[in-house]
């Protein structure tokens, strides 16, 4: 299949009559045609097809009918259909009012092209260049961003199904690939077991009989794991990808205790991060955020905060669900700067600011980065008239450390947390600590004979100094209320684009996902300013409405959108 070139890139004269006379006021697709013109170019996403071969839709209208897809929702047969006998999408589109379109199972295989080229982000990058030519777009101020969840297209098991579904997966997957081996190895009572899918109601209620089918069924999938992986099985049975994800489940939930399969315990089984959750989408792992427990994924949103400006969705980033919010500034930086979409000030939830986060924003992209930093937990902090790391004198360049009592410290080395990350060591001689009158306000431990204290690198420790300062001001307060605005954009994502639940199964087709979802969400936005549609405030109940004045100090602020 070869690229097929859109042409002129101009709307038949009949196409423009037509759409005119039908929509007198325009429609999304027709306003952002007018305004922004032909988004994408079939030279932005050549690399997608070959040379040769039989002639394909143009990319540059499939990409944008892909994101028309989202911007209302629609599968795939309806958005082939809107292309069919839509006239407002063939306006957007440039295509004659005769054009039959395409099969749906058109854009199936255009987002895997999308996929394997890793080219979601030129979609949403397409939109924001046009923004900035027009005007929309202003970055150079402030931005905003906030993570959620995302559920895994994969329905969500429990522990028996999901060993369950593993082997029933491997054995179709086997029944497939060498069906009169199988069928001459087979266990009869496998076909009674693992014929129909799996279901948490048809398996015992009691405790022990459910322990009974779990090793039943770890016994056979190692079974099934031994012949396949037999000197006279066929070879090419072991690159099945089903039976691979057999063995990492079976090696991940079961082990050999005296010639038997048993479960292993909770404390032997490996950490989420690498722990799959389903067979079905390999790529999903579990996540918790406060309550919220998933299986999945997780998806940040970036997007500008300039009053009186259209604000947009400059950067997604789609992890697994086990990524930290902690760890993600830097990468969202990275995606913006390329984009060309910094912001002088980025504001966050508690989740992502972290005094080495706020230090690297600063260093590397003058970037000043807001949001709620960890409080002093210190053992010192809570005591009655306790020295804290705060009491204590730092003298960076002579690598020195005075106390209170104006003892000097005796050693300054680097060291590693326990997470890896460089620190400080700094103690205080015994000869010093000993003797010392605010011995007790100082030590915290009964049996430490000195004082020790753990230092983060300068530049961290001076910015998370200076941040937890400027937190406790009104002013800080007042301004962090923009931060609340994005809330408004994730639930736009939710309920116009389905946000929270994959489509697709695999970490790269989440992401693309994520990729046109923040594109629809800034036609939408664009389309609401060109019609100048007000934002929508936030929405109060009847009866918080009738809150007391005194309690508003104390409860959850919502800020602008």
């Amino acid at each position: 299949m070869s690229l097929q070139p859109m042409g002129s890139g101009e709307i038949p004269a009949e196409t423009v009559r037509v759409a005119r006379a039908a929509f007198p006021k325009g429609s999304l697709a027709i306003r952002v045609r007018d305004e922004l013109g032909p988004l994408f170019s079939d030279e932005e996403f050549a690399d997608l097809f070959p040379v040769r071969g039989r002639p394909a839709w143009s990319p540059g209208r499939l990409v944008l009918v892909l994101v028309l897809q989202f911007v209302e929702g629609l599968t795939d047969r309806q958005a082939a259909e809107a292309v069919r006998a839509r006239i407002d999408f063939k306006y957007a589109l440039g295509l004659d009012l005769g054009d039959p379109g395409f099969d749906f199972s058109v854009l199936s295989e255009f987002r895997d092209r999308l996929v394997q080229a890793d080219a979601g982000r030129r979609v949403l990058d397409a939109i924001l260049a046009a923004a900035r030519d027009k005007g929309l777009l202003k970055s150079a101020g402030r931005a905003r961003t906030d993570s959620t969840h995302v559920l895994s297209a994969a329905r969500e098991m429990c522990w028996l199904e999901m060993v369950a579904e593993t082997l029933r997966s491997a054995l179709n997957a086997l029944a497939q690939a060498a069906p009169d081996w199988l069928a001459r190895v087979a266990e009869p009572d496998w076909f009674r077991h693992y014929v129909t899918r799996a279901e948490d109601s048809r398996f015992p209620k009691a405790k022990t009989k459910r322990a009974e089918v779990g090793q039943r069924i770890g016994a056979d999938g190692t079974r099934l794991l031994r012949m396949v992986f037999a000197p006279d099985a066929p070879s090419h049975l072991r690159d099945v990808p089903e039976v691979g994800i057999l063995r990492q489940v079976w090696v991940q939930h079961f082990h050999q205790v005296e010639g038997e399969v048993r479960r292993r315990d909770p404390k032997d089984r490996p950490p989420g991060a690498s722990r799959l959750v389903t067979p079905y989408d390999p790529a999903a792992r579990g996540g918790k955020k406060n309550d919220m427990v998933w299986s999945g994924y997780k998806v940040h949103l970036t997007e500008t905060c300039e009053a009186g400006a259209v604000n947009l969705v400059t950067n997604v980033s789609t992890t697994i669900a086990t990524v930290a919010d902690s760890v993600m500034s830097r990468e969202i930086h990275a995606s913006l700067a390329a984009r060309d979409c910094l912001p002088a000030e980025h504001w966050v939830d508690a989740g992502y600011p972290t005094a080495a986060q706020i230090a690297a924003a600063r260093r590397e992209y003058g970037i000043a980065l807001h949001g709620p930093v960890q409080a002093n937990t210190s053992a010192q902090t809570g005591a009655s008239g306790g020295y804290d790391q705060e009491a204590f004198t730092i003298d960076w360049e002579r690598k020195q450390v005075t106390c209170p009592g104006g003892r000097a410290s005796r050693t300054w080395s680097d060291r590693l947390s326990e997470q890896g990350l460089p620190v400080i060591r700094v103690q205080f001689s015994v000869t010093d600590c000993r003797p010392c009158p605010a011995r007790r306000e100082c030590i915290n431990s009964p049996t430490a004979a000195r004082r020790e204290l753990r230092l983060r690198q300068h530049d961290e420790h001076q910015a998370l100094r200076a941040a937890r300062t400027e937190q406790q001001t009104d002013a800080w307060k007042e301004r962090y209320k923009v931060r609340a605005g994005v809330e408004g954009t994730i639930a736009q994502g939710v309920q116009r684009c389905g946000l929270r639940r994959s489509r697709y199964t695999g970490l790269a087709k989440a992401s693309l996902q994520h990729q046109l979802t923040g594109a629809a969400i800034n036609l939408a936005r664009i389309d609401a300013h060109l019609i100048h549609t007000p934002r929508a405030r936030t929405r109060t109940s009847h009866f918080a409405r009738l809150r007391p004045a005194e309690q508003l100090d104390g409860a959850k602020q919502q800020g602008p959108n």
